[in-house]
């Protein structure tokens, strides 16, 4: 485990974190099939899901990318996964991207979860920029970004292409070190 609060526990992803995370993303394939298309097709059976974790662990070991899961801490149940993705090394630069359950919406969660996992990226992996990309009107997103103190840098034109529809224009935030 790496960092608590509340009754919640952020923690690199596990391979035991297979069956939890199968369970997580088929639940909330609704709510995760236009921004997480890539996630949720990997995660549609335990096999899968296993699969995906432990190329997630062999990454995250290899400072490729970095996936962790927010588990309350009681239950065990799974809460939200945070990426810290796209590193830059020679910029030390790194991008969020986060998805939470639909029990969990509304409770501030994943807020505090890049908040701790920004003072961790800055102080242990050193990385001095990072970075968020919203659409516009995925709201809870954006608030993630300016409740962190992440400003609003510029947008980027078609930046990401949903399954099935038009490019969209994103919007750039950055936190610095």
């Amino acid at each position: 485990m790496i960092l608590q609060f509340n009754d919640f526990e952020i923690s690199p992803i596990k391979e035991t974190d297979a069956w939890k995370l199968c369970d997580f993303m088929v639940t909330n394939s609704d709510r995760f099939k236009r921004y997480f298309p890539g996630t949720l097709s990997e995660n549609l059976n335990p096999t899968l899901s296993q699969l995906f974790a432990e190329t997630k662990v062999k990454q995250f070991n290899k400072k490729e990318e970095f996936l962790f899961t927010l588990k309350q801490t009681q239950t065990r149940k799974l809460a939200a996964i945070i990426y810290i993705k796209a590193l830059d090394w020679p910029k030390k630069q790194g991008e969020f991207a986060y998805c939470i359950d639909y029990n969990f919406k509304g409770q501030s969660l994943v807020s505090k979860a890049v908040k701790a996992l920004s003072n961790y990226s800055f102080n242990a992996l050193n990385l001095e920029t990072l970075q968020i990309i919203a659409h516009k009107d995925n709201l809870p997103s954006v608030n993630v970004a300016l409740n962190n103190g992440f400003v609003w840098q510029k947008t980027l034109e078609k930046e990401f292409t949903p399954t099935g529809e038009q490019p969209l224009d994103m919007e750039l935030y950055e936190l610095y070190k």
